[in-house]
Formats: C-alpha cells, sequence, structure tokens
C-alpha cells in the first residue's frame, strides 16, 4: 500500500493489499517507521503520490510489508496529490538518513533537486511505476508494460464494440460507424503518454477508415488530458463534450478511458444525460485500468465495460527485490533497458505483464487470485 524467501514476501504483500486502508492524506511518518534504524537496520524512504486513490494506499502498504518483513525500516509519505509536499517529504527523508528512495512521483519532471541531494549522499532511486524525467540520479525504475497497457485499453474497447473477440481477433459482429471520444492521462505523468500511444496506435486503423469517428476532433493527448487523474475534471470534460457535439441527438458508442477514476466520472455525466438502463440510449462502452473495487462493481454490473488490471503486490514485490540488490551492494536485475528515456539516461527497468478484466474473468483475474473477495466485489467496497 522478512526471509528473502519469496513465498514469505508473497503472503506478506498479499495481507496488505486485504487491508487496503490508510491514515490521513499528507501525514507524517507512519508509525514504527524511524528515518533511520536505530538498531543498524537500514531505512528506506517511501514516497507515494496520494492517499486519494485507493491503488496508492495499497501500493505504499504493500511496499511498507515487504520491506518490513526484509528487515529495513521504512518511512512511508503520501503526498496529497501536491508537488511541494512531496518535495519536501523526499527532502526531509534525505535529512534524516534514509539508505534508499522508492518514489512514486506527482509529476515526474519536478524532483530534479532532491534526487540530486540524494546522489550527494550516494542514496540510490528508484522510480516506482512513474518514470522520472530530466535528471540521472534515477538508477531503476520498476512499472508495468505502460505501450501494452494502453493496447489493452483500445482492444478492450474495440471488443466492446463488437468489433474484436476477446481473444483479440476480428469478430465481424459489427461495422460501425462508432463515436467514440477519447480521455487520457494527467500529462506530468510520463505513464500517461505510453497509455496514450499504445491505444492510439491500437485505434488508429479503425479511425482512418471510418470505423471509429471522434465526433468532438480531440485526438490530440493535449485535449484528451486530465490533469492529476481526477474524477471531477473528467466528469467536466464529457459533460461539455456531450454538450458541445452530442445535442444534435447524436450518441455516444464508446470512450477510451485510461483509469478508473476516469471512467467514473465519464460515467456519471453520461448518466446525468440520459445514458443506461431505461433511457434513450445504453451506456456506452467504457474502459478504465486499476481495476479499482469500485468500477469492478460497475463492471461486475455492467455499466463499466473493462478494466486493466495491474498486479500491484507483484510491483510491491519487484520493488523490494530491486531494494534489497542496491543495499547488498549489487545491480537490480532490468528486464528492459532501452524504452524508458527520461531526457538525460535510458533508465534501467523491470516490465510486469497486465491484464484485461471483463465481467466474465473477474473471479478468475482478481477473486480467485486474492486481490478482491466476493464480498467486495458486491458491494464494491474494500
Amino acid at each position: 500500500m522478512k526471509s528473502l524467501k519469496i513465498v514469505a514476501l508473497g503472503a506478506a504483500l498479499a495481507l496488505s493489499l486485504a487491508a487496503c486502508a490508510g491514515d490521513g492524506a499528507g501525514g507524517g511518518e507512519t508509525d514504527a517507521a524511524p528515518a533511520a534504524g536505530g538498531d543498524g537496520a537500514k531505512t528506506v524512504g517511501v514516497a507515494m503520490p496520494t492517499q486519494t486513490s485507493e491503488r496508492w494506499i495499497a501500493d505504499g502498504k504493500a511496499v511498507e510489508d515487504g520491506l518490513k518483513a526484509a528487515g529495513y525500516e521504512v518511512n512511508l509519505q503520501f503526498g496529497n496529490d501536491d508537488i511541494p509536499t512531496q518535495q519536501q517529504q523526499i527532502d526531509q527523508m534525505i535529512t534524516k538518513g534514509v539508505d534508499l528512495l522508492i518514489v512514486a512521483s506527482i509529476d515526474g519532471t519536478a524532483l530534479a533537486n532532491q534526487l540530486e541531494a540524494a546522489a550527494e549522499k550516494n542514496i540510490p532511486v528508484i522510480a516506482y511505476d512513474r518514470l522520472i524525467n530530466g535528471t540521472e540520479n534515477v538508477d531503476f525504475y520498476v512499472t508495468f508494460d505502460n505501450y501494452n497497457v494502453g493496447v489493452q485499453q483500445a482492444t478492450s474497447l474495440l471488443v466492446g464494440l463488437g468489433l474484436l473477440a476477446e481473444d483479440g481477433k476480428a469478430a465481424g459482429s459489427a461495422t460501425g460507424p462508432f463515436n467514440v471520444e477519447l480521455f487520457a492521462g494527467s500529462l506530468d505523468d510520463n505513464n500517461a503518454h505510453f497509455f496514450w500511444k499504445g491505444a492510439i496506435d491500437t485505434l488508429k486503423p479503425y479511425m482512418d477508415e471510418g470505423t471509429i469517428v471522434v465526433k468532438s476532433g480531440q485526438t490530440d493527448i493535449e485535449k484528451a488530458a486530465t490533469l492529476r487523474w481526477l474524477q471531477e475534471t473528467a466528469q467536466k470534460r464529457m459533460e461539455d463534450l456531450l454538450t458541445s457535439t452530442y445535442s444534435d441527438g447524436s450518441k455516444v458508442d464508446g470512450v477510451l478511458s485510461p483509469y478508473d477514476g476516469i471512467s467514473r466520472g465519464i460515467i456519471t455525466a453520461l448518466q446525468n444525460a440520459g445514458y443506461g438502463p431505461g433511457q434513450d440510449a445504453g451506456l456506452p462502452i467504457v474502459t478504465g485500468q486499476d481495476a479499482e473495487i469500485a468500477s469492478i462493481k460497475l463492471i461486475n454490473d455492467g455499466v463499466q465495460f473493462s478494466t486493466i488490471f495491474k498486479d500491484t503486490r507483484k510491483l510491491a514485490t519487484q520493488a523490494v527485490t530491486a531494494a534489497e540488490s542496491f543495499l547488498k551492494g549489487e545491480e537490480p536485475e532490468a528486464n528492459d533497458t532501452e524504452t524508458y528515456d527520461n531526457k538525460v539516461k535510458i533508465v534501467p527497468s523491470y516490465l510486469l505483464e497486465s491484464d484485461i478484466v471483463y465481467a466474465g474473468n473477474i473471479k478468475s483475474l482478481l477473486v480467485d487470485s486474492g486481490y478482491w473477495t466476493d464480498a467486495q466485489v458486491a458491494s464494491g467496497q474494500a
């Protein structure tokens, strides 16, 4: 949100996710997490961006539990979606003498000064799921194959529209044209650009042939972006699109959404405009990402169509594994040394794979794996 045996670490992280809860946003050090180990244990500073998303609460808890199980002290902080707050938190971690930093940045271009200070004290830095840009002082990156996440989001949209089957093959059951609107994440998050590129590369052939029509004409990431990934921002943009583009009686058939919170904002706007069961138009196909429990319930109920499951337990495990390597004076294992250019260097990375979640595979992907329970899926609450 140990011994070095992976079974023990996996168990610790699974338990941590089940307890997906957190203290007040932007609070101080977590309990039992001094900045430097009084008994000689090394300390890891963990900077997470926000507690407004259940995903980041779970990540912080999972990383913290994994590190503690491995025998390290942990200083876990949440930045409350405020750049100066996160900068100050990292400054304090460095001043108090952490031995390593794991950072999920709010703005991937805003931490150069902090990481320079870390480098001066020989503190390794692991970027967690969001690449830190514009600095040579980031040593490793753990994330998912973010381009492929975008491909999966677009693929699920095409499946929902009937253009593809779930196995990715042509379905032959629909021809279009379909009115689709495009949403992107926050431009200051490097991942948003990878998600967008993967999705647009996948949709472009259908757009070029006219099977998919972006009726608003807003096909640039700058116009589609959602600052800070905020649900209310996405809802307002969807409301504006409905007013400006669909007041002629035409209907939205699908919406590419890069994140579940954005998806819920989009869906709220659509429902308020008369889309849904018993209305003149059913809800469009809406995609998502992160398998947040509120959206999993919507998918189970036939409201949201899909999401992308990035098993953050695996991401936390990989972050802990990389941290252990650095703290032993070793280089962590990378499986990608070409893709992630932060404008100063290619950052060695470890990429994990993700899965598309539809209503039909919620049980096999999420429940059977222990990520969510049947009761949580039914209630929409963790």
